[in-house]
Order: structure tokens, then C-alpha cells, then sequence
């Protein structure tokens, strides 16, 4: 697939967007967003997240593209953004998490904290069965290292082929190679686990 077809080419969209164009970034969201949005929420499972996240992505895009070097194309500094804004709500969650549970334990923690708690998935178009096994893919996906995590994310959520994910992570194609074959191994492992604990 490839990563940009928009209206202005990449030098005409980094121009526009150095000079805070309006209609630069009018083009740059239109061409990106959905793109953006499918990768966050590979990795964060959950629509709302996805979204404020990838409005971070575009906030972050707009404030730093003096700082984006021109030996790599626009899309992939883009999708680095995003992976790695992706990886950072979920490290803040998972900070949040376990703060929460440590004020539980010391009893500090008012009801209205179990109103607001972060849950792993949201989706209430789906159906019972298709939501748990949902969670159950995603919660083993998070379980991944993060090098095999962002491989097959980019990959199953975003269709990139293994040159395109090279590209973004800033490794070999053959080192991607490996980390889907091993992230699938891993899925593999994981899932096993689970429902042999179920039966």
C-alpha cells in the first residue's frame, strides 16, 4: 500500500506546514487521519483513546515539523509519532493503573475512582463472544515485546508491507522478518495458555 497520496506532495506540505498554513494541515489531517487513527488504535483497543491520541499525533506533527528531517518521507516520521504516542498512553495507563490499585489497597481510593477506571477495551457495537475474544487477542498482544508489539500492529491494523514497517521502526527488512515470525509464535504460545487454563 502506499503510505501518502494527497493534493500537495511532500515538499509542498512540509512548506506549508513550516509556514503554519491552514490549508497545509487542513490536507495533512485529510490525508492522515484515518491512517493515524487505525494505528493507535491497533495498539490501544479502545475507540476514544485512539482518537485523543491521534490528535496528539497531528498537535505534535504541526509543533515539530521544523525538527523532521527530509531523508525519511513525511508518512513514516508520521507513523513514528503515532507508535510511538501510542506506546506512551499506554505506558501512562498502565501508571494510572497501578496507582489506582495502590490507593485500593490502602483504602484511599473514593467510589467514584470505579466510575472512572481504565478498561482494557470498548467497543458496544460488538457482541458478547466477539468482544471477549477481542480482549482476549488484545490483552495477549499487549503481552508481546515491544519491538514484536509494533511489528504486527503496523502490520495487521495498517496492512504495511515489511519494506513500509522497516522503514518506520528504522530496521532491517529481515529484523522485521523475524519479529512477526516471532510475535505470531508468541500470539501462538500465549493464546494456547489461556484457553487451556479455561477448559
Amino acid at each position: 500500500m502506499g503510505l501518502y497520496s494527497g493534493i500537495m506532495d511532500d515538499i509542498e506540505l512540509i512548506e506549508g506546514l513550516k509556514t503554519k498554513n491552514n490549508s497545509a494541515f487542513a490536507e495533512l489531517v485529510g490525508s492522515f487521519q484515518s491512517k493515524v487513527y487505525n494505528t493507535c488504535f491497533g495498539f490501544l483497543q479502545n475507540q476514544e483513546d485512539a482518537r485523543d491520541v491521534a490528535q496528539e499525533v497531528f498537535i505534535e506533527v504541526y509543533c515539530s515539523i521544523n525538527n523532521f528531517k527530509s531523508n525519511s518521507k513525511l508518512s513514516t516520521w508520521i507513523y513514528r509519532i503515532a507508535v510511538n504516542k501510542s506506546l506512551d498512553h499506554i505506558a501512562m495507563k498502565k501508571r494510572k493503573k497501578r496507582f489506582s490499585q495502590a490507593m485500593v489497597i490502602l483504602g484511599l481510593a473514593e467510589s467514584r475512582n470505579e466510575e472512572n477506571k481504565i478498561t482494557d477495551f470498548s467497543n458496544p457495537h460488538a457482541d458478547l463472544e466477539k468482544q471477549e475474544r477481542m480482549m482476549v487477542l488484545s490483552k495477549a498482544i499487549d503481552q508481546l515485546p515491544e519491538n514484536q508489539k509494533t511489528a504486527l500492529t503496523l502490520n495487521k491494523y495498517e496492512s504495511m508491507s515489511y519494506e513500509e514497517i522497516a522503514e518506520v521502526m528504522g530496521i532491517s527488512f529481515s529484523a522485521v522478518q523475524s519479529l512477526i515470525h516471532r510475535s505470531k509464535k508468541n500470539l501462538q504460545k500465549i493464546l494456547s495458555n489461556y484457553f487451556a487454563e479455561k477448559e
